[in-house]
């Protein structure tokens, strides 16, 4: 009895060994980037928790679909140059006007976390996202090339967030 218990627990070990030694043989990749918007907290807050709406300001986002019956989960799909990724996260932690943290729980491997600061009339966006590259991407591109090219797409994508954002305040009936 004692030794069908330890190989079973002995196989459970070796199963998230497994895992966890793939989690650490994969290379991933860390970026943070900001940008400033001249709105209030409130306003800023209120369009990036609206994660359903992140494909009108993010180039390789596709879709975001947030289920009605579990709302700290979200299913993404990234599409760029013919690849295409899904994942679905889970919200980790939320402090309201300070930030939101996530990490994906099937799919594409990505964590990380978007912090809002406030400047009274402005706000501070700040993305710090990290992702596990995947196997076909990191045999056909050079990590310092891929990290590149995804850090530039993502600062144009806050850009376009500011955009939004000021379009979106300036649309508004009551001014914030």
């Amino acid at each position: 009895m004692f030794v069908a218990l330890r190989e079973r627990l002995q196989g459970r070990l070796d199963a998230k060994g497994a895992k966890e030694k793939q989690q650490k043989m994969a290379d991933w990749l860390e970026h943070s980037v900001q940008v400033e918007v001249e709105a209030p907290i409130e306003f800023v807050w209120s369009l990036w928790a609206d994660l359903e709406q992140m494909p009108r300001w993010m180039k390789w986002i596709d879709s975001v679909t947030v289920p009605k019956d579990d709302p700290e989960m979200s299913l993404w799909k990234l599409n760029t140059g013919g690849l295409e990724f899904t994942w679905k996260s889970r919200i980790l932690k939320v402090v309201p006007h300070q930030i939101i943290q996530w990490e994906s729980i099937d799919g594409l491997p990505n964590r990380g976390a978007i912090r809002f600061y406030d400047r009274h009339s402005s706000s501070i966006v700040k993305l710090t996202f990290a992702y596990a590259i995947p196997g076909i991407i990191g045999k056909i591109m050079d990590n310092l090339f891929l990290g590149r090219a995804v850090e530039s797409t993502v600062k144009a994508d806050l850009e376009r967030f500011r955009e939004y954002a000021l379009k979106a305040q300036s649309n508004s009936p009551q001014k914030t």
